[in-house]
């Protein structure tokens, strides 16, 4: 068999080297994609602990996934990281995880069904707006405004909460009772500014 010269040899090290680097580029370039990817993936593991009744489990997972959320925004703003599809992909992490929640607390640990359908309608709301505006050649942006931030932390407050004091135990109906009225009224807020929007957006 013939041996290749040191010349192929050395060429071939370095092609093999560019490659490795450019994977290894690729992968921190598209690092906090990757982290709300697996963020995805928690989320039906944190559902199928709560229909296990195992909910500390589920509680860890939710906080997990809350500091996976913290940590990929910060690479992606402090790195220059941000890309498209990142921005597509982040929230629907976020409302794939709370949704699935809410609605798996209503069914399987006691959460009042209204305020998961509550907040389930608005989203599915504003998602068909957002399709109508599309069907229609008028897509319209989606821009978050104090309010729906409001909610989006109430939300993550109530379903913290409402796992936290099934992990452990806790009784605290009066404060579950307040974060239960706090999310509904800024779900209800928040839906009614952007149907608001929309409105206005699609009449011109």
């Amino acid at each position: 068999m013939a041996r290749r010269s040191p010349k192929k040899r050395w060429l071939a090290g370095v092609t093999l080297g560019r490659l490795q680097l450019m994977n290894i580029s690729t992968v921190l370039n598209n690092l906090p994609n990757f982290i709300t990817l697996a963020r995805m993936v928690m989320t039906p593991l944190a559902v199928m602990m709560i229909i296990s009744q195992r909910f500390l489990p589920a509680f860890l997972i939710f906080i997990l996934a809350g500091v996976s959320d913290a940590v990929d925004g910060f690479i992606a703003k402090r790195f220059a990281l941000r890309t498209e599809l990142g921005a597509y992909l982040d929230p629907l992490a976020d409302k794939a995880l709370l949704i699935s929640i809410y609605v798996s607390l209503a069914i399987y640990a006691g959460l009042p069904a209204w305020i998961s359908i509550t907040v389930v309608s608005r989203d599915v709301m504003i998602l068909m707006a957002v399709l109508v505006s599309w069907l229609l050649d008028k897509p319209v942006e989606i821009r978050p405004v104090w309010v729906s931030k409001l909610n989006t932390v109430a939300q993550i407050t109530l379903a913290g909460f409402a796992l936290g004091v099934r992990a452990y135990g806790l009784d605290q109906p009066l404060l579950q009772t307040f974060l239960q009225w706090t999310v509904a009224a800024t779900t209800l807020a928040s839906g009614g500014f952007y149907v608001a929007q929309w409105l206005d957006h699609m009449s011109r």
